[in-house]
């Protein structure tokens, strides 16, 4: 049903008649949007007449009759209510599919019922063998299969027509600088309500329209005496750069309409529909030419250099990524814009598949002749879409494999979306800048599709980091003291390290979610670069609570050291207005003078205090990012005074 809809046909204009319809869910729903739609079935309404309509659809019915001539009896009686289009619908083979009884041609599943499983060829071969015609795909496990010969073509002929900008109504304004109005303003003025549709008509076609085109061709006789002078006076009032490019999309739609036909072997009409005549005659010629036309292009798939360098043209165009392997991936709504060689392709790999409008991104696979579609949850609405089903599409062979994710399999993240959808997508600037946070943070490497899910969720909640909505915020969550601090230390580490604190045995922990961020900062870009260099570490004094620092003697400066990191005093002010977190260490064996001078070139910190050659340095990493490197210098008297000797 959300097929039909999508194809437009169920704007109430014609009837439905469900073959099959369960308990009648369908039924009500496109009752209720006014539609004219009738139902049947064997077990929940088996009093209901089956009725003729222009639509009908036997949906996931045959895929669960166990007899092979009773599945026969229920597809044809379906076809022969259609007078338009018959839908039909079934299972595919998945990975599910393996699970349970084998019976007949089928399974008995795990909930004691039948049900068979069809590949997507064989599917298309049972339907177009048993009614005797084309079974056209449109998703997967779902077919068209028309009795309007008529219809068919103008379905088959939309889906290839592409609504690009320049199919829009470009209205022109009078010059506000004249101070009188030419006669062609006047003129244009006074016929603007006949102008305007026959503007946008002209864009539509990529043409001018014929005589038997236009709906209003009596008024526009009678307002401009004939209907070329009335083509002729709307080509002086407008841009004709758009009805070239307009022809030139069109042109396009065209050749490659004719190209999938030829490539999906269908067989001509005697009898073209009226439109597409005049397309044949304005753009081609002849037929023949038009066939030509085509063939040329649809042979010119097969050689990869040039599908290679029409991947690169896109790209070069802002459509798409091009991987390292010369794979082009590209958001399904941008396909309309591709080269029509690459238009092609897509087409040519989808007849068995069908339509790609619910498919998210399209790969196209240069070198090998495949093509990937991907869907994803909710993709427009979420910085990292997970992946829900994925199709690979042998070209060569007309054969595709079908992945889907859910509980069994976990579907993988999407990572760095911006880079297959460009500035029309919606939430694009959004996605821009988150993914721009996300590569900033430098914990990923989001080659080969990137980390596996969980990798990322723990690697981004080690690193004090979560997502909310296309921004990427500090944790406001209690890690566990046990958990890693950086790649060398856990929280606990530098938390349980000072002398005071194991005298009183207080329990030092911070209050405050940003205090543990601030440690963390303060590991990853001081301290683990420390310890890579030099070996492991001795803490002398590390984080240092609100109730430890009032067991503390001796000359300490809570409000300046920074060893408080963001906590807060009773009045809920932050004990040092400096913020970020401190750490006093020790390298057993090495002179301190030498780590100091690699602390402070070779890592970002904020304040830096040398006491002597043998003690402990103090160092901070904070907002600020002053990189003060202080010594304390002995005056005459004895006392230590800070003395700045460089900044870095």
């Amino acid at each position: 049903m959300q097929c039909l809809a999508r194809h437009g046909y169920l704007d109430g204009s014609l009837s439905v008649f469900d073959y099959g319809c369960g308990k009648g869910d369908d039924i009500r729903n496109l009752s209720a949007n006014d539609i004219t739609v009738s139902g049947w079935d064997p077990h929940y309404a088996p009093d209901q007449p089956k009725q003729a309509a222009d639509i009908v659809n036997i949906g996931f019915v045959i895929n669960v009759i166990e007899n092979y001539q009773e599945r026969l009896e229920a597809l044809l009686g379906a076809y022969a209510l259609t007078r338009q289009v018959l839908v039909a619908s079934a299972m595919l083979m998945n990975q599910n599919a393996f699970k349970g009884q084998s019976y007949q041609d089928g399974i008995i599943t795990q909930r004691n019922t039948f049900q068979k499983y069809f590949t997507q060829t064989e599917l298309k071969d049972f339907l177009s063998d048993t009614l005797d015609t084309e079974a056209i795909p449109v998703a997967p496990g779902i077919f068209y299969i028309f009795k309007d010969t008529d219809a068919e073509q103008r379905f088959l002929l939309k889906r290839q027509r592409s609504q690009r900008n320049v199919l829009r109504l470009t209205y022109r304004s009078a010059n506000p600088k004249q101070p009188k109005l030419s006669r062609n303003e006047k003129k244009y003025l006074a016929y603007q309500h006949l102008i305007d549709p026959l503007w946008q008509h002209s864009l539509e076609l990529g043409r001018l329209p014929e005589k038997s085109e236009l709906e209003n061709l009596i008024e526009i006789t009678q307002s401009f005496g004939t209907v070329n002078k009335a083509l002729q006076f709307m080509l002086s009032q407008f841009d004709e750069t758009l009805l070239e490019q307009a022809r030139q999309n069109h042109l396009d739609d065209l050749q490659i309409y004719f190209a999938l036909q030829t490539f999906s072997k269908r067989k001509p009409y005697k009898q073209l529909e009226a439109s597409l005549q005049k397309d044949i005659k304005a753009f081609f010629g002849d037929y023949k030419n038009a066939l030509v036309s085509a063939t040329t292009l649809l042979y010119q798939i097969s050689h990869t250099e040039l599908i290679s360098a029409a991947c690169l043209k896109a790209t070069e165009n802002g459509l798409g990524y091009l991987d390292a392997e010369g794979a082009l991936i590209l958001h399904s709504s941008l396909v309309e814009q591709l080269p029509a060689l690459l238009r092609i392709y897509i087409g040519c790999s989808t007849v068995l598949y069908g339509d790609i409008e619910q498919t998210d991104l399209i790969k196209i696979h240069s070198q090998s002749g495949k093509l990937s579609l991907m869907r994803y949850d909710d993709f427009d609405n979420t910085p990292l879409p997970r992946l829900i089903e994925r199709v690979k599409i042998n070209l060569r062979e007309q054969l595709f494999d079908l992945y889907q994710y859910g509980d069994e399999y976990e579907p993988t993240y999407l990572y760095l979306k911006s880079h297959y959808i460009n500035e029309d997508h919606p939430n694009y600037a959004e996605q821009l800048n988150f993914d721009e946070q996300l590569s900033a943070l430098n914990l990923f490497d989001f080659n080969n599709h990137g980390p596996k899910p969980q990798a990322f969720r723990d690697t981004l909640n080690n690193a004090r980091w979560e997502i909310n909505g296309f921004n990427l915020s500090r944790s406001q969550t209690i890690p566990d003291l046990d958990s890693p601090c950086g790649q060398h230390l856990s929280y606990r580490q530098i938390i349980e390290c000072g002398e005071t604190q194991a005298k009183t045995g207080l329990s030092n922990c911070p209050k405050q979610p940003d205090s543990y961020t601030a440690l963390y900062d303060l590991a990853t870009h001081v301290l683990d670069p420390v310890i890579d260099y030099f070996g492991m570490i001795k803490l002398t004094y590390g984080f240092c609570s609100h109730d430890l620092g009032k067991h503390i003697k001796g000359r300490v400066a809570p409000k300046l050291d920074q060893h408080a990191a963001h906590e807060t005093n009773s009045k809920k002010a932050f004990i040092c207005p400096r913020l970020g977190a401190a750490i006093d260490f020790i390298v057993e064996d090495e002179n301190m003078r030498e780590v100091a001078d690699w602390v402070a070139e070779n890592t970002p910190f904020d304040r830096l205090y040398f006491y002597g050659e043998d003690r402990p340095i103090h160092v901070s990493y904070g907002p600020e990012q002053k990189g003060e490197y202080i010594d304390l210098v002995m005056t005459e008297s004895g006392r230590q005074v800070p003395k700045i000797k460089k900044i870095f």
